[in-house]
């Protein structure tokens, strides 16, 4: 669930005024506030709960980053940078960026789990505050980050009443409080001292067997075994499902069993953290021998799943696919396994449980194998059809699964030698971060692309293909980061090892990406040449991927040379190449961004100029891809100023600056002839506007889309309304 969170949101939480209270006075005097306590006590709804209540506090407001799922601590920065919305464009590290973003923001970073990553997020919460002073970090975890200026707010378990206590319904036998309404919480807390414990098992029994209360008569029961549970939420939650099949004495009685058989008899022996293994434990007994498998197998997943990923992974055979569903119903009834719409996610402590079932079972390494596999042929056939027209649909299919991307990657690239490690993984490994290029790119995860791609060039340290290959494409991704000089090494020495070992579709490859780091390099016609290599070997491959990207950066190369006209021919080339009515959406923008650019330096083109912008405009916006937008919206500006528009394209200007700052990107990479187009068309609009009314229609762009950007942050579509010509 990470993202911004609504300031209205969280709501399903039983009890805790007091704590909600003592938190938001914490959070008004302390800048990092770490909530911790046992598994299953609450403490993300506690942080959420708080956080809504806190939400008009902060400008920016609360933002959650979910941990359960990073398993690679290295990766923490661009896990928050990438829900906060920061592309890891550039050459700067994903902590420099998002140091760099929240420096101007107020608002609050909940990092929701961080034990298993423990140092990693105490050392980003304390670059955060040093460098941030307008955030406030919320972490829960289930030990303190042990640092400086840390606030250590405590969530115990839920208030128990003792035995005897008045019991709900008392006061009203006939017409006991229904759990079911929405007023009944408030009655059964006023009924009951201190029984918010007790209100939550009525709320999840009433859930799971409609029509049961707690009254007169099993209350005794109820407060029996929320005591044996020791009012820990999770514990109780899972308590309360098997009411549907089990009537409540019998339940009690049963758990009862299992505690005296681990305490010796004696009330009280065991830790809470062994009270939630035996509630956990207690509900795996009760699952079904398919159900109980299926919950080991889900715990490969990180984060959400789907019911056809679950069948695929959890499958061993086909046959057992039907079995699959019917234990996921299962596991979803008994509140092992949530549904939200159509995904599925489990609790960490519950996939813990199941990741220590999964490895005593001998099954670990075939199921990683299976995940694995899954994950990959996503990436091939996204990476195969990179430019089909299904393109975008494949894209948001992968951003959707991006925890199980990593964790397949993960998985596969561990080092040797690891119990656990499947035949061919790393192979597996290698191919999936390869496949991603175009994944990448088009999410803006140039840096964790790099970073994967690095993991596998550790792996595999001897000449060969998955060598090659993660060369080429580390080079192609460190292009567009700027760091040139090491993108160019990376090509010229994957080019060259895929020629010596016969690689021609990688040699291709390694060809288009080293000619447009010399495009950036400014060494035009070494890039020319290059290309006409490139583009004969990426023919004679059938890859037709690779050619229209070529095109594409070809084009640039032309406008950057000051050859307008053939850059205009080579973008029509490209986009008849995709053909009429192409859904294919990356490179067909591109083409028309950088005809635009063409266009711009042609006279007499300025209407052309102006459709194939809104074109490029378009698509970009759709996409999500700010530098994209960027380049548009400041090349509209220089239009507009050049056809006596003065004050759009001060507005345009100015609206492109938040972008170029969110991308981490110079503005046009520092190109020399672009940044002269662009301040010969600032210098036109403030002397047409004069100083002040040029700041001011400056600023209303930049605040209309830093506004945008905000508000959409989750990397769907940005569309922007640009004011008329005036």
């Amino acid at each position: 669930m990470s993202g911004r969170f609504p300031p209205d949101g969280y709501t399903d939480l039983v009890g805790r005024q007091d704590e909600l209270a003592r938190l938001a006075a914490v959070l008004a005097e302390s800048r990092l506030v770490t909530i911790v306590g046992p598994g299953g006590v609450g403490k993300t709804r506690v942080a959420l709960a708080g956080a809504a209540q806190a939400a008009t506090s902060y400008r920016d407001g609360p933002w959650i980053v979910e941990l359960s799922g990073l398993r690679d601590p290295e990766l923490l920065p661009n896990t928050v940078a990438s829900v906060l919305g920061l592309p890891s464009q550039y050459a700067r590290s994903a902590l420099t960026a998002l140091l760099d973003y929240l420096r101007e923001r107020e608002l609050l970073l909940i990092l929701d789990t961080c034990e298993h990553v423990l140092d990693a997020c105490a050392s980003l919460a304390q670059a955060v505050v040093a460098s941030a002073p307008s955030v406030t970090v919320l972490a829960t975890s289930r030990q303190q980050l042990d640092m400086a200026g840390e606030h250590i707010f405590t969530v115990g378990p839920l208030p128990v009443p003792e035995a005897g206590s008045p019991a709900p319904g008392v006061a009203d036998p006939v017409h006991p409080a229904d759990p079911a309404d929405p007023a009944a919480p408030a009655a059964l807390a006023g009924r009951v001292d201190g029984g918010d414990a007790v209100e939550l098992f009525a709320l999840r029994a009433a859930a799971a067997a409609p029509g049961f209360t707690v009254t007169a008569e099993n209350v005794a029961d109820v407060i029996r075994l929320c005591r044996r549970l020791d009012g820990i939420p999770l514990a109780i939650e899972l308590a309360a499902m098997p009411l549907r099949t089990l009537p409540l004495a019998e339940l009690v009685a049963r758990l009862d069993h299992r505690f005296a058989l681990l305490s010796t008899g004696r009330p009280g022996a065991l830790p809470r953290h062994k009270t939630l293994r035996t509630a956990i434990e207690w509900s795996y007994e009760l699952c079904s021998a398919a159900e109980r498998r299926l919950w080991a197998r889900l715990s490969v997943f990180a984060g959400r799943f789907s019911l056809n990923a679950a069948e695929e992974v959890c499958a061993e055979v086909a046959l057992e696919r039907p079995d699959v569903v019917n234990a996921l119903i299962g596991l979803v009834d008994k509140s092992v396994v949530l549904r939200e719409g159509e995904q599925y996610q489990m609790l960490d402590t519950l996939r813990e449980f199941g990741a220590e079932r999964l490895a005593a079972s001998g099954e670990l390494a075939s199921c990683r194998s299976r995940h694995i596999a899954r994950y990959l042929a996503m990436a091939e056939r996204f990476g195969v059809h990179f430019t089909d027209d299904d393109q975008m649909d494949r894209y948001r299919e992968l951003r959707d699964v991006h925890p199980n991307l990593r964790a397949a990657m993960e998985y596969a690239l561990e080092p040797a030698g690891e119990p656990h490690h499947g035949p061919l993984a790393a192979a597996a490994g290698a191919e999936l971060a390869c496949s991603l290029y175009g994944y990448w790119q088009i999410s803006c995860l140039l840096g964790e692309g790099t970073y994967w791609l690095g993991k596998v060039l550790d792996r595999f340290t001897e000449a060969g293909p998955e060598r090659a290959r993660a060369l080429v494409n580390r080079g192609f991704l460190r292009s567009f980061q700027g760091n040139i000089t090491d993108a160019l090494a990376d090509c010229e020495a994957g080019t060259a090892m895929a020629l010596a070992i016969g690689a021609d579709a990688i040699a291709a490859r390694g060809y288009q990406h080293m000619m447009l780091t010399l495009t950036f390099l400014g060494r035009h016609e070494e890039a020319a040449k290059v290309s006409d290599e490139a583009r004969g070997r990426l023919r004679a491959c059938g890859d037709v991927a690779g050619e229209l990207m070529l095109l594409a950066q070809l084009a640039h190369l032309h406008q950057l040379a000051a050859r307008p006209a053939e850059s205009v021919a080579v973008c029509e080339e490209g986009l008849a190449l995709l053909g009429a009515g192409s859904g294919e959406q990356w490179v067909t923008t591109y083409l028309h961004v950088v005809s635009g650019f063409a266009l711009f330096q042609m006279p007499g083109r300025e209407a052309d100029c102006d459709a194939a912008l809104r074109r490029a405009l378009y698509g970009k916006q759709e996409l999500g891809d700010v530098i994209g937008i960027a380049y548009a919206l400041d090349v509209l500006g220089w239009l507009s100023a050049r056809t006596g528009s003065p004050a759009q394209a001060a507005w345009l200007l100015g609206a492109a600056d938040p972008l170029w700052e969110r991308g981490g990107s110079v503005r046009f990479s520092g190109t020399a002839i672009m940044e002269d187009f662009h301040q010969q068309a600032a210098a036109t609009a403030r002397s047409a506007l004069g100083e002040a009314e040029y700041g001011t229609r400056y600023a209303a762009g930049t605040a209309d889309v830093r506004r945008r950007l905000d508000a959409h942050a989750d990397g769907g579509p940005l569309r922007l309304e640009i004011p008329e010509s005036r």
